[in-house]
């Protein structure tokens, strides 16, 4: 792993700050009643700044996007022989969805997500972004050429299973009776 440069390390400082701040007064007050002028003012930095780091409000919370997209495609490629596609996603929002759990403000930050309409639309639009880089990766994993429809299916069906997983109480159950009809498909289910 490459040493970051100074101006690289006290890049990801401000952005950490900017981003901590957001959370910080939007879990105090709400979404809708923080300005990023207090935002950045809490961070102590320039609106021109918080924007240079952040391209809108709602993004100030969802700053982890690469970090997800490699670990969902890492699931896929890393994932041991003998697992199935949709096996290793399963075992991967399961992982998720604990890990996210044990943070003291999970619950908080899902209850501030799901009941601010911009917030929860934002998220969703940002989550499904990564449907067509996985779909390349199940694509390039099984040997079929990119633009599969069935590889973009899968997909789309895997990334929109998150929300379904985790607004059940009992995620591990829900995860896999979902990734199990992903992997055996409805007429086998109904046929169990």
């Amino acid at each position: 792993m490459t040493e970051l440069g100074r101006r690289e390390r006290k890049k990801l400082q401000t952005r950490q700050s900017i981003a901590d701040a957001a959370l910080e007064l939007f879990m105090a007050r709400g979404f809708d009643d923080v300005g990023v002028k207090e935002i950045a003012d809490r961070a102590d930095v320039s609106v021109t700044t918080l924007f240079k780091h952040f391209p809108s409000k709602e993004s100030l919370l969802f700053d982890e996007d690469e970090e997800q997209e490699a670990a969902l495609l890492d699931a896929v490629r890393g994932r041991p022989a003998g697992k199935s596609i949709p096996q290793a996603l399963r075992d991967h929002f399961v992982a998720a969805a604990k890990g996210h759990a044990d943070h003291p403000l999970f619950v908080d930050f899902q209850r501030l997500v799901r009941t601010t309409p911009a917030l929860r639309a934002y998220g969703h639009r940002m989550w499904m972004r990564h449907q067509e880089a996985l779909a390349r990766v199940i694509a390039a994993d099984i040997g079929a050429p990119e633009g599969d429809v069935r590889c973009a299916a899968l997909a789309r069906f895997a990334l929109e299973a998150r929300d379904v997983i985790f607004d059940q109480p009992d995620r591990e159950r829900a995860a896999d009776e979902v990734f199990g009809l992903l992997e055996h498909g409805w007429a086998a289910d109904q046929q169990a």
